[in-house]
Formats: structure tokens, sequence, C-alpha cells
């Protein structure tokens, strides 16, 4: 491998790990954070759908701003929003703020993230290309999957027990201040290899033509359509089983302020996705096409959501919940690389925003609606529902198969 590619690896490794960790100070306890706020659990998963509901405003403009700007600069502006807005969200919890105000500030939260999603893959899919790298995506997304789990793992259980020592407001702290060193190391490492910011033609025109052609890159082309199209049943559930697993595991647990349980829930997820990344070339080996390891996946991962949500045992929920994430980050590496083998460097950024903005868009309606079914019912009846929502990304997965894309057989 050239001297350059592995550069470019060492830089993503590391970009990575530490906005992983900045972020995920707060996973483990951002549920509690929002019912210790004075929010009802419609209320706080309402705050966290105008999370996703300001994702899906902003993902195509702000993959835009990386097709046209630069991936470095979409980088560095969501760094800089994510502090702004964790800081935000301190003085709300200090002060009491009604909801509209969490909605608010959650959505502004939402912003940040679309300035990262597809900014940093589609930089990574590019410079490797342009540095010479001939080896499989799938091990360097897995790599970059099993660094996030190391983060997070690190993040969620320090932040879990931080909030029991002191309280629920300092991983808050910590998360703000870390952004701050995220910032810097991206604005002295990452830089834009193998892409040209786009200038000469006008910014509105050119996001005008970016967006057209992401769309035929997008759900124009067939194989790409279909998994776009699963992922608001995936990510809308996956989103809702992640942040109600907190309170959940809490209650079978039988102490709501056992702090630290929630903080270790958050790390078992981020321990399923080291090992997840590390199964990537296991799983290559026992799938002949990514289209039937995502099939595979996706069923294991609809009975975990089963098991969960049908025992009423502590330690049978955490091997639900472990399943479900190994499954989770198992298939994830799959798709990154069938993906981005399908679209054109000149709108990946766009087309891969625009993809995790279907996400995004499912956990608007999902996380609310599962919400309500926790408050009108049970956390374990939400997540039953959860399952028999996530099984209707089954059909469009046989959709993606049978399109026989370029990008589905795996090449050991």
């Amino acid at each position: 491998m050239p001297d350059a590619a592995r550069s470019v690896q060492r830089t993503y490794l590391l970009i990575t790990l530490l906005s992983t960790l900045s972020a995920s100070f707060i996973w483990g306890i951002n549920t509690l954070f929002l019912l210790d706020a004075g929010l009802s659990n419609a209320q706080a998963f309402g705050a966290n759908a105008f999370f996703t509901a300001g994702m899906v405003l902003f993902e195509v403009p702000t993959g835009v701003v990386a097709d046209t700007w630069g991936r470095r600069a979409s980088y560095l502006l969501g760094a800089l929003t994510l502090l702004v807005s964790t800081v935000i969200y301190i003085l709300m919890w200090e002060t009491g703020a009604p909801f509209w105000a969490w909605a608010a500030g959650s959505a502004f939260i939402g912003l940040g993230f679309t300035f990262f999603s597809g900014a940093v893959e589609a930089w990574l899919v590019d410079a490797l290309n342009a540095t010479g790298f001939t080896g499989d995506l799938e091990t360097v997304f897995a790599r970059g999957q099993s660094v996030a789990g190391a983060a997070m793992l690190t993040g969620s259980v320090a932040g879990g027990f931080i909030a029991q020592h002191w309280n629920l407001g300092v991983p808050y702290i910590l998360r703000a201040v870390m952004l701050g060193f995220t910032f810097l190391a991206a604005l002295v490492l990452m830089k834009d290899i193998g892409f040209e910011p786009k200038h000469g033609s006008g910014p509105i025109k050119e996001m005008k033509l970016i967006v057209r052609a992401s769309i035929d890159g997008g759900l124009r082309n067939r194989p790409v359509r279909w998994l776009m199209l699963a992922a608001p049943f995936t990510a809308g559930v996956g989103i809702f089983a992640f942040y109600a697993m907190q309170p959940y595991l809490l209650e079978l647990y039988g102490d709501e302020t056992a702090f630290g349980v929630a903080g270790i829930a958050a790390a078992i997820v981020a321990g399923a996705q080291i090992g997840g990344g590390l199964l990537v070339p296991v799983i290559r080996r026992l799938f002949s096409r990514r289209t039937h390891a995502l099939l595979f996946f996706g069923a294991l991962s609809t009975f975990a959501l089963v098991l969960v949500g049908l025992t009423d045992s502590f330690y049978v929920a955490i091997i639900g919940i472990v399943i479900w994430a190994l499954a989770f980050a198992a298939a994830g590496p799959m798709r990154q690389a069938y993906i981005n083998a399908l679209i054109p460097s000149e709108q990946r950024a766009t087309v891969l925003s625009f993809d995790s903005l279907m996400g995004s868009a499912g956990g608007v309606v999902i996380q609310p609606a599962l919400g309500r079914a926790a408050d009108v019912w049970s956390y374990s009846t939400s997540y039953v529902i959860g399952a028999a929502i996530q099984v209707m990304a089954i059909p469009f997965y046989l959709a993606s198969r049978a399109e026989n894309a370029e990008s589905d057989p795996i090449n050991v």
C-alpha cells in the first residue's frame, strides 16, 4: 500500500476517534438528561425527533457544502456547530428551558451532525482513490467502525459514571471541551485530496447542479435507491432502540439512579461495534454477496429487538442488545462499500448525505411514535412494535439484491 494511502487512513482513524469520543460522553445518559430537565418520555423522544428533523432539513444542503466548498470545510463547520449547540444544551438544563427550546436546540445539534455525515466518508474514499489504494473498502470502514466503537466505549462509560459521581451536566461540559480539540486536529491534519472544490458558476447554480446529479446517483440509481428506502425503517427504529435502552435497562435493573448502568449499556453497543468491525473479514468469506449479508443481519437484528421487548430479565435484555448491536455493526461496512462503489466522486458527499437523510426521516416519525407507545404501554411493548416496523426493510434489501449491482459480489 502506498505511504500516502496509509497516511490518509491514519488521519481518518484519528478524526473518527476524536469526533466519536467527543460525542459519546453523553450517549449513555442523554435520555436521562432530558428526563431530568423535566420532559416526559414523549417529550424526550420528541426532542430527539427534532434532532433527526434537523438532520432531514439540513442533510442535503450541508452535503452540497461538502461537494462545493470541500469535505474539510464541512467537517470543521460540524465540529464548531456541535460545540456551540452542546453549550446551549447545558444552559437550557441549568435554566429549566421549555420544550420548544429543547426542540430548537436539538435541531441545531442535528445541523452539526449533518456537516459530518457524508463528508468524512466522501473525503476518505476520494483520498484513497487519489493515493493509489487497491484494497477492500470494507476493511477500511471496519477499522473506522472499530475505532469508533472503542471511543464510544470509553466515552459512554466515562460519561455514565461521571454523571453518577457529579451530575448529568458534567459529561456535556467534557463533550464541549473535546469538540474543541477535534476542531483543532481536523484543522491541522485534514486536507482535501483527490477532490477539487467547485468554483466559478455561482453557489446557487452549483448547488442546483449537484443536487440534481445526486438524485441521479441516488434515488434514480436503482440498487442505491432500494437501500435508501430501507433506511427509514432500520435507522428510525435503531435510534429509538439505542436511546430507549437507557431508561429501560434502569427499569429492569431496579435502580433508576444507577446512571453508570446506562453508561455500560451504551458501552455494550460500542463493544459490539468493535466486534462487528473485526468480524468483517470473516463475513466476507461467509457471504457471496453484500446484499445477502444485509438480509441476514437485518433479520437477526429484528429477532434481537423482539427478545429485548419480551423479556423481563435485565441480563436477557443485555444479551438481546448485544445481538442487535453486533448485527447492526456487522452490516454497516458492507452497506458502505456497496453504496460507495455505485456513486460518482463529484456528488459522493451529497448522495451519502441524502442517504443519511432517509434514515433521519424515519427517526422523525418513528421516535416520537415509539416514545408515545412507551408512555401508554411500556418500553418492552415499544421494542416489539419497533421490531415489526424494522421488518419492513427486508423487501427493499430483496429488491436491491435483484438488481445484480456490480458492487454486490464479494471478491475474497
